[in-house]
Order: C-alpha cells, then structure tokens, then sequence
C-alpha cells in the first residue's frame, strides 16, 4: 500500500504559528503531579481531538475527572474554547485548583516561605520536617470546610503542592483512611514555588468553572457544542497496578460500565467524546473488556510510559486505549 507523504502548508505552518503567540497561550503546565497525568501524550492527543475542536469552532469543554489539568491546559491555550467546567471527586484537588483562581498571591507567598525553609535544611532535617508536614496534613483534613471557600483553604493547598513536590516520585496516594501516605523524596533542590506557572494557570483558570463532583454530575452543565473528555482512574491492568491514587475509593468494573452508559449518552446527545484508559491487552491479549463496552466507537491504542512505579525498571512501554465517537485522522 502506497504511503502518501503530508507535507505542512503555509497556511498550516501560519496556524501553528497564531497557536504559539495566542493571547490565551501563556504556558500554563499542571502544577501537580499526579499518577495518570496526560503531558506525555499530548502530541498524540493533539491528533485525536476533533477537527472541529482544531478548528476553534468548539466553545465548550468538560473534564470530569481532572487531575493534573494537562488536557485542559493543552486546549485552552490553542483552541480559543470559551468555558471549561472540571471535576474531581477528590476534595483536596479541587481546594487547590480553586485556591490558585481566586488567591494566587497568598498560595505564592507560603509557597516562597516552605521553599525557603525546606531548602536550607540537610537532608536529615529535610526528612524530619517532610513527615511533620505529612501527620498536619492528614491530621487538619479534619477541620477544613471543603464546601466553602475560606481563608484556611490557602495553607491547605501549600501544603498539598509542597508534600506533592518532595514526596517519593510526587506520587498523590492515600489509604483506606483517606490518609496521605507517600514517602519523602530524595530531591536536591525542588522546585516548591514555581511561582511564574501558577501565575499562569490563573489566567488559564478564568474561563472555568470548578466542581467537586462525580463525573455522572456533568450532566446538569452540559451545553451544546461540548468536547467532553474523559480520564478516569484507569482499570488495573495487574494485581499490583491498584493504588488509591486519586480517592480511597477507588473506580470499580461497575463504575468503569456507568461511564461507558455516560459516554453513549453524550454521544446519543450530539456531543463530541473522548476517553482514555488502560489497555488490558498489554496483559492478556483476549481480554475485550473495553472492547466490547466501547464496541461501535472508535478505539485507538496508542504508546505511553509508566511514568509511576516503585521499581525504575518497570517504569517501560505500554498501551493505552483511546476511544472516540467520532472519526479521528
């Protein structure tokens, strides 16, 4: 079969260019890490996305399981959308991201107070205060309101961007206690306040409007002409790939077969739809579980890194599934 060859146009080449020097491209990048972020895969995201979206003729987007905001950040800077609804179920997540909208200034300025105090410390010293902020966390989880917004939510987030840039491989991860519970890293010199990127993640953050909610609650903000993505926990593809990652809940077979009846609903409803998840073909070639609850939609596998494993050596190549309802080039 012969290959045909694509060559960038000019007018190609102008649009990467516009995307490049937008008023709405002002680098803004997560500001977490968090298992399943989607930063190393945007090039091929970028791909996937529907034409109409690369167009710039989608206004409306919707993330319900947000993490680190990698996909959000990647449209909002390129595709001019004009709101951005994001969800998470996990509270802690959503303080942050909420805290960073509305008080960047003060969120900077404990976050320039723990980068002083942290990196002047040994590496004995650095330890010893890593797990004293750790048991503060977990215990003043206690005595935060996460309905309301207050002026307690703002060490609440400098504490979790702290722990999440010194902890063993910013791994977010709690116990069936709901207890963070990561180890400390072993950085020389983390980058704690990065003070220029969250500047830039508030900008960004004007267009959206920020919930914690299950992703069955997206319903209700749903407009017309939407993108809606979706990225959930992913489906354990070995005994050992289970963490509580996001929530001491989990997602279970059951929750992964709701969002399956979500997505034919959005796209019985005219909306466009993306999902991303595990493939569990990297372990058992005859396993169809997406397969067969996606069947009828377009399913793409696609490479990927484990970018999140106590064992260096297993951090390898794998595949990932993405699965559209519409055709993708």
């Amino acid at each position: 079969m012969a290959i045909e060859t694509k060559y960038l146009t000019s007018d190609t080449i102008e649009s990467v260019v516009n995307d490049l020097f937008s008023p709405s491209n002002v680098g803004a990048k997560p500001f977490l890490k968090w298992a399943g972020g989607k930063g190393q895969l945007l090039d091929i995201f970028q791909k996937l996305y529907p034409e109409k979206l690369k167009r710039k003729k989608i206004k409306n987007f919707y993330e319900p399981f947000l993490g680190s905001g990698a996909v959000f950040f990647d449209i909002a800077q390129k595709y001019e959308i004009e709101n951005a609804f994001l969800y998470d179920i996990n509270e802690e997540l959503i303080l942050t991201y909420k805290v960073i909208q509305r008080d960047v200034s003060k969120l900077i300025d404990f976050l320039y107070r723990y980068q002083k105090t942290y990196l002047k410390l040994d590496k004995v010293k650095r330890k010893e205060f890593f797990y004293e902020q750790r048991t503060n966390y977990n215990l003043q989880r206690f005595n935060i309101d996460y309905d309301k917004y207050s002026e307690s939510w703002v060490p609440r987030a400098a504490q979790l961007i702290f722990l999440n840039r010194t902890c063993f491989n910013g791994l977010y991860r709690v116990n069936l206690k709901g207890e963070f519970n990561s180890p400390v890293g072993d950085y020389d010199n983390p980058t704690i306040c990065d003070e220029q990127n969250l500047l830039a993640v508030n900008k960004v953050l004007e267009i959206a409007e920020i919930k914690k909610a299950d992703f069955k609650d997206i319903v209700t903000d749903l407009r017309s002409d939407s993108f809606v993505y979706f990225d959930p926990p992913y489906r354990p593809i070995s005994k050992t790939a289970s963490f509580k990652a996001y929530n001491k809940q989990g997602f279970t077979d059951s929750e992964q077969l709701q969002l399956a009846q979500l997505f034919k609903q959005l796209d019985s409803e005219g909306s466009y739809v993306m999902l991303s998840n595990s493939d569990p073909k990297n372990i058992d070639p005859n396993d169809n579980f997406f397969d067969e609850m996606y069947n009828g939609f377009n399913i793409v596998r696609v490479p990927a890194r484990r970018m999140i494993n106590s064992d260096p050596t297993k951090r390898g190549r794998i595949n990932e599934i993405v699965v559209t309802n519409y055709t993708t080039v």
